[in-house]
Parts: structure tokens; sequence; C-alpha cells
């Protein structure tokens, strides 16, 4: 995808040693932990993660979904030794090493092993339409028979921005870049069914975000 850069309150990581520490992440993370051990199946063993970010996400759901092998992912090089710095620090051996990958690429998804969850978070409000319907698809070609994507974030509802913070949120974005911003959970559906994945639940979800879960049927 385009490098792209995003206004200041969209992405917060400032250095903390070896590792890149982001509020947000530290702010969400147990509600997403506790999201993903609501809707992920206990059978599972593969999971992905993309746009892992700083990496203090994906040794939390390690933590707590410890019957998963994690392979964090990220497309900006310099998070990955981030990734990585937590990764050790946490300990855990079901973190495999962060890998690079550009998850608005065409053509990742066939590269994967099958995988039986995918996550992730907070990013397409951050990427244009074309590359988030783009993801969807590959993410879809990536997922085991039953596997689950689940995506969570901010979303506008049905075309309307429901709070005057997102409606904020928003501007701030699409004056930066006017092919970022907020989709719409309605859309979001839709490019999913394209990609031939089912809706299992939308959940609402602290400050105003949603979770999409969305799944393969069995083929």
């Amino acid at each position: 995808m385009p490098v792209r850069s995003v206004p200041g309150s969209a992405s917060i990581a400032n250095p903390e040693g070896g590792k890149l520490f982001a509020p947000s992440a530290a702010r969400n993370l147990d509600v997403l932990c506790d999201l993903l051990e609501q809707v992920v199946h206990a059978d599972g063993t593969r999971a992905l993660e993309l746009a892992s970010g700083t990496g203090q996400h994906v040794v939390g759901y390690a933590a707590r979904l410890s019957g998963y092998s994690w392979q964090p992912t990220e497309a900006e090089p310099s998070r990955l030794q981030s990734i990585d710095a937590y990764a050790a620090e946490a300990r855990l051996p079901n973190v495999q090493p962060a890998t690079a990958l550009d998850a608005t690429a065409s053509g990742w998804g066939a590269t994967q092993k099958p995988q039986d969850l995918i996550v992730l978070s907070n990013l397409l409000h951050l990427i244009s339409t074309a590359e988030a319907q783009c993801l969807i698809r590959e993410s879809a070609t990536a997922l085991a028979p039953k596997g689950r994507l689940v995506i969570y974030g901010p979303f506008s509802r049905g075309g309307e921005l429901t709070s005057p913070g997102d409606e904020r949120f928003h501007a701030s974005l699409t004056a930066h870049d006017p092919e970022i911003g907020y989709k719409d959970d309605f859309d979001v559906l839709d490019w999913a069914a394209r990609a031939g994945l089912d809706p299992v639940e939308v959940i609402e979800m602290p400050a105003n975000n949603l979770a999409l879960v969305l799944s393969h049927p069995t083929l």
C-alpha cells in the first residue's frame, strides 16, 4: 500500500526502551482479549494478527488464548523490532517472530497457512476503501474452513457518524488524507459477503467502537 501518514491523534507510539508504547493499545487490550475469548473457536490452533503495531496486543492475546500459535505481522519495518521485544519480554512460547506483511497488498492470503483466526484492530479507518476491500479479500483467502476474522475499531453506522467525537476524528482523518476515514459497518459487511465470508456477530464495544466477527463457511 502507499505509505500513509496519519494525524497525531490517530496513533501514538512513544519509545520505551527497546519497545514502542501506544497508550490506546494499553487501554483496549483487556477489552479485546475478552472479545476474542468470547468469539473464537476453542479448538483453533493458528492465529494471525494483521497490523500488529507496537506488539502490545499480540502478547496479551497469546497469554489469554494460549491454545493458539500467534503470528504477528506489520507493514512498518520500524515496528517489527518492537513486536519482537514485547514477545521476548513476555517469554511466551506461542508467539512467533514478527514478519513483514502489508495486509492491503494483493496476494498475501494465498501465501499463508490456513488460519483459524485473523485479528485486525484499529486499521480500517486509516486506509482507503480499496485497501480495506483488498485486506478483507486476502483475509478470506487465508482463513481455514470455519476460521474467523475479527475486525475491531471505529465505524460509521448505516451511513451516520454517531457521536461528536467520531465526527471530529473522521474529519481530522479526511482533512489529512481524503482517501482514509471511517468505513461504514454495512459496507464492510457487504465487502465481506462478496469475499465469501458470513457474518457471525456485530458487537458493540466500549468507546463507541464495533467488533465485526466474520466466518469462513465450511467448504
